[in-house]
């Protein structure tokens, strides 16, 4: 067993000794590619979503030194097609590029890594003729009859990531390897490289082409093991005595298959195994960096997070992204960067992009506290403002604080319906998110309430329903919210509801409220 060449399936044993959501069927794709024209797969997602897992898991399976089938004749993977085709077949090379990084001086990364492994290859096959080059050495290999390699390049990216000024080289370095499909079909069964970026262009191409991607924006059939479906979130919260409602308000949001959502893997596991919802976000410092592309405002950026925040979705083009830390052009490129690293889904049928649940929106919270973005601090002033008189009835601050934020750039440019009210409602109450569950247009039985405030369990806040008017009166939208019994829909909650009214009158160009609170037991 070696370190980069062959090094057995320990790491999988490691991780089968904890719990372990069975993801071996992601395998068979990567089977179904072998010494074909797609054998050379890229897969980016975020940060914890179990990537290195899956680099671990192919390395017990591929690796030629090592007999896994104990490890994987109980998984999904043993009832295949393909299975005994290719368990232990091939010798591997398995990178971990960022531990790499943590131990050799950046440029000396590409020459340590030729020869570690060249090192390795010449122990394992003692009469092995050394080439002039990487490559031949590699081509000497299969050419004296031992097994094609399979390469497995875990955290491909954090080269271009961490150390920009080696990127060329690092990229010269893969085309080496994999740009002749004629040099590469000669050395690879399969290639697979995994991080957080998409490979980075060279121009408006790709940097290395021959390589099929699965991004977090299109993941193809890699989709469903790229976090947990909700399948397996049920049966871990069975397992684990939690509330499947709370995790998936948590955790949920990644729809990136139709058949079932995906959940945030690392979070997940850290939920059950703690005990307690609540965010387990990872950041970096390349990820804590936003907070400075936020700050400067670029293409109006600013007014867009708090459109996300308010629970809206943006259109965002995603084409023109450098796909690294360095270049950003607009504020397209900073919400693109977002999705890769998680904090947004973006939905390829509408070309928009939402912030998925509970544990992302406190993190995009936290960018309106910084003293930088001033026009966001206005904002969550004068929500803490409208909260706290909503609270105390204060009906006439009420409507001046809902007025101030119609004035405005949150405000849609046509302010001529019930619409546009409940679209500056949001961001009016965008304070909420703190302490409240928002459901919009929530279905009675009698009819649709617009706005409800479902509090959350560690607060003791009242619930509120907020019913909006156009050229009407606040009072005529409590009384529908009484006529309607719109609180029925809160029948498992007990304690106090705010009916909160709210009209516009466009010849008097003023919003008025009314508010009255009842009580369930």
């Amino acid at each position: 067993m070696g370190t980069y060449l062959n090094p057995g399936n320990e790491g999988f044993k490691r991780i089968l000794k904890s719990t372990y959501v069975d993801k071996t069927g992601m395998i068979e794709i990567i089977n179904q590619r072998i010494n074909t024209a797609d054998d050379l797969i890229c897969i980016s997602r975020p940060r914890r979503f179990g990537k290195s897992y899956a680099a671990q898991t192919l390395c017990a399976y591929y690796d030629h030194t090592c007999d896994s089938h104990s490890l994987f004749d109980d998984k999904e993977i043993s009832r295949t097609e393909n299975y005994e085709a290719h368990i232990n077949n091939y010798n591997v090379i398995y990178l971990d590029m960022s531990n790499l990084l943590g131990k050799i001086a950046p440029e000396s990364l590409i020459s340590f890594i030729e020869e570690s492994v060249t090192e390795e290859l010449l122990s394992e096959y003692p009469s092995l003729k050394k080439g002039s080059t990487f490559d031949q050495t590699l081509i000497n290999t299969v050419e004296s009859g031992n097994p094609k390699f399979i390469m497995i390049i875990d955290e491909w990216d954090a080269p271009i990531r961490e150390t920009p000024k080696i990127t060329k080289e690092y990229l010269r370095f893969l085309r080496m390897l994999f740009k002749s499909s004629n040099t590469t079909s000669k050395i690879f069964a399969a290639a697979y490289m995994t991080g957080i970026l998409p490979i980075k262009k060279d121009g408006s191409e790709s940097a290395i082409s021959d390589f099929r991607e699965y991004t977090i924006i299109y993941p193809g059939s890699f989709a469903r093991y790229t976090g947990f479906t909700e399948t397996e979130v049920r049966h871990l919260c069975e397992e684990y005595n939690m509330d499947f409602e709370q995790a998936k308000n948590w955790y949920d949001g990644y729809d990136l298959t139709k058949s079932e959502h995906i959940y945030n893997p690392y979070s997940v596991m850290m939920a059950m195994q703690m005990g307690e919802f609540r965010s387990y976000w990872r950041k970096t410092s390349k990820a804590e960096s936003l907070k400075t592309y936020v700050g400067m405002n670029m293409d109006n950026l600013q007014d867009k997070i708090v459109r996300l925040i308010g629970g809206e979705a943006v259109e965002v083009y995603t084409d023109d992204f450098e796909n690294d830390f360095e270049t950003f052009n607009s504020s397209d490129d900073v919400l693109t960067l977002m999705i890769h690293l998680g904090y947004l889904v973006y939905d390829s049928e509408t070309s928009k992009v939402h912030i998925p649940n509970e544990e992302l929106r406190i993190e995009f919270k936290r960018l309106l506290n910084r003293p930088s973005n001033k026009r966001l601090s206005e904002l969550v002033q004068a929500s803490e403002k409208l909260l706290k008189d909503t609270l105390a009835g204060n009906e006439k601050e009420v409507a001046e604080t809902i007025m101030r934020v119609r004035e405005t750039n949150y405000a849609p440019m046509f302010y001529n319906n019930e619409q546009s009210l409940r679209y500056v409602i949001k961001f009016a109450y965008i304070i909420c998110i703190d302490y409240y569950l928002k459901v919009e247009e929530l279905p009675t039985g009698r009819g649709i309430a617009d706005v409800v405030f479902i509090p959350k369990k560690d607060t003791s806040l009242p619930a509120m329903i907020v019913e909006l008017k156009w050229n009407e009166t606040a009072e005529s939208a409590v009384e529908q919210i009484k006529s309607k019994n719109y609180p029925a829909v809160l029948k498992e909650y007990s304690g106090e509801i705010l009916l909160v009214g709210i009209n516009y009158n466009e010849k008097t160009k003023e919003h008025s409220c009314k508010i009255e609170n009842i009580y369930i037991n």
